[in-house]
């Protein structure tokens, strides 16, 4: 994939599926350690902590291709 503005809105729309994704799963750990199971929601959040880390280095390089997409064009 030679177009960066089209590799941007590629990994754009994927980092929107991962929050996404990540939203929901916190949804499904409230619900979890309401139900008593405070371990099992503990270890859901220790995943999502993975995707809150990446969040912004993904939001920084999205940033980066989009500008050099606007710079070529």
């Amino acid at each position: 994939m030679e177009d960066p503005s089209l590799l941007a809105s590629v990994l754009k729309r994927m980092n929107e599926n991962q929050l996404a994704l990540g939203a929901a799963i916190e949804e499904l750990s409230n619900w979890v350690e309401q139900r008593g199971s405070t371990e099992v929601a503990q270890n859901i959040r220790g995943a999502l902590e993975t995707l809150d880390r990446n969040s912004g280095f993904l939001t920084l390089a999205l940033a980066s291709l989009a500008a050099e997409g606007r710079a070529k064009e």
